[in-house]
């Protein structure tokens, strides 16, 4: 029953702040409830015990009873991911397919490393000595782009469908490289001996990523076989459930993605599902259960996500090194998506390399990630500016994407390439 009693009363508070940003703050729901959220924590971190000791103990007890990062990684990223990836149009994600590759391995590769040095160089003059496996820690759980955030904040930013494509196919595939590379960083930092071998790594990523994505492509191939010969929109409702709850489970007691399971079974049949006629009924019902699905779930994690400063002790403490996080943390990104575009045959476009940077957003993944190190001497330091590069990315970076994806001059740029293209081919 606890556990009902904090879920009910999460969805209570993000439905009184989903109410509150429409009526008066205007901002995406999901951003305008994680505002809020941060908020009403930092008046009750000020002023809480003094003021409200009862509202104060009730919230903390609610996030500290909540194992956050089991919460997001064993249960609700399932569903979010499925959703997301249910209504990805498979042929844009073909012909985007290299740069997303490249983006969501190479990319989170490069991202951690030149993190790691970043702050291993950079935190001494602040007074903090953080250990560099510490370092390429945080660099390895900042690095990936979380695709909640990005799939939630593209909503709303009108950019082109190549791009959008791009954007929330890297988001979508670089779960796997960054859980590999969290997991033995990690391993070498608690003192595990590890096998630092190139066939070692690379076989716990087949088995990681490349398993993860086998076992979704399988089930998504059976239960749209399933859905084909009994054309009923509760029957296919229930179809999917068990799919996410179902595949999950299995690819937990396979010890490969849940995740990635999860991507590969949405793109499979919500691409799958074109190839026959549904009644428009049943496809109504279950896009709107998707959609749903998402907006609530979306509602919850961003609520904890502004929540998790009550879990903070001293984040003032913090602050500088924070904003010396962010700095390095685009700075990677710059390097991780504008180095491999020298690399490849298609050329991108000043503005399209901006988007790219600017739309590599972090969320509750990161979070989940840093809360899932073993408590020592340098876990808070881990978890505070893990926070504070989240919140300025969904903030900043989500609000002002829009504007940064110029769809016209985006539109220019790669008709001008194009012609270029052209002129040297012939």
């Amino acid at each position: 029953m606890e556990l009902y009693y904090s879920f009910s009363a999460l969805i209570v508070l993000a439905s009184i702040f989903s109410y509150l940003n429409y009526r008066f703050l205007k901002l995406p729901s999901t951003i305008g409830i994680m505002v809020i959220a941060i908020v009403v924590s930092i008046f009750l971190v000020s002023f809480g015990e003094a003021v409200l000791p009862k509202t104060y103990g009730h919230l903390h007890n609610l996030m500290t009873g909540i194992d956050f990062t089991e919460v997001l990684m064993g249960a609700m990223l399932n569903f979010l991911l499925f959703a997301g990836g249910i209504h990805i149009n498979l042929d844009d994600l073909k012909e985007q397919f290299r740069p997303v590759l490249i983006f969501s391995t190479v990319g989170v590769l490069i991202s951690t490393v030149v993190v790691g040095f970043g702050m291993f160089y950079l935190l001494p003059f602040l007074g903090i000595q953080l250990p560099f496996i510490y370092c390429l820690l945080f660099g390895a759980l900042i690095s990936p782009t979380d695709p909640v955030a990005v799939l939630s904040i593209l909503k709303q930013a009108k950019v082109s469908k190549s791009l959008e494509t791009k954007v929330a196919g890297e988001s979508l595939f670089n779960d796997g490289m960054a859980v590999v590379i969290f997991s033995v960083v990690l391993q070498l930092a608690i003192g595990e001996q590890v096998d630092l071998g190139l066939e070692s790594i690379g076989m716990l990523l087949l088995k990681e990523a490349g398993g993860g994505l086998l076992l979704g492509i399988i089930l998504g191939w059976i239960t749209s076989r399933l859905m084909r010969e009994v054309d009923d929109y509760i029957i296919s409702v229930l179809v999917t459930l068990s799919v996410v709850m179902g595949g999950y489970l299995i690819a937990r007691q396979l010890h490969i993605s849940g995740p990635l399971t999860m991507v590969a079974a949405g793109l499979f049949m919500g691409n799958f599902s074109l190839k026959f006629k549904m009644k428009s009924i049943t496809q109504d019902y279950l896009i709107k259960f998707w959609e749903l699905i998402d907006e609530i779930l979306n509602a919850v994690l961003f609520l904890f996500i502004g929540f998790e400063l009550l879990m903070i002790k001293d984040l003032r403490h913090f602050i500088i090194p924070g904003l010396v996080a962010i700095v390095i943390v685009l700075l990677a990104r710059v390097i991780s998506i504008w180095g491999p575009t020298k690399f490849m045959k298609r050329t991108f476009s000043p503005q399209t390399v901006k988007v790219l940077v600017w739309g590599g957003i972090r969320g509750g993944v990161s979070i989940a990630l840093a809360m899932s190190v073993p408590k020592n001497e340098y876990s808070e330091i881990i978890l505070s500016i893990t926070y504070c590069v989240v919140v300025f990315s969904i903030i900043v970076q989500g609000l002002t994407i829009g504007k940064v994806a110029n769809p016209n001059k985006i539109a220019i740029e790669e008709e001008k390439l194009e012609n270029v293209a052209l002129k040297e081919n012939t």
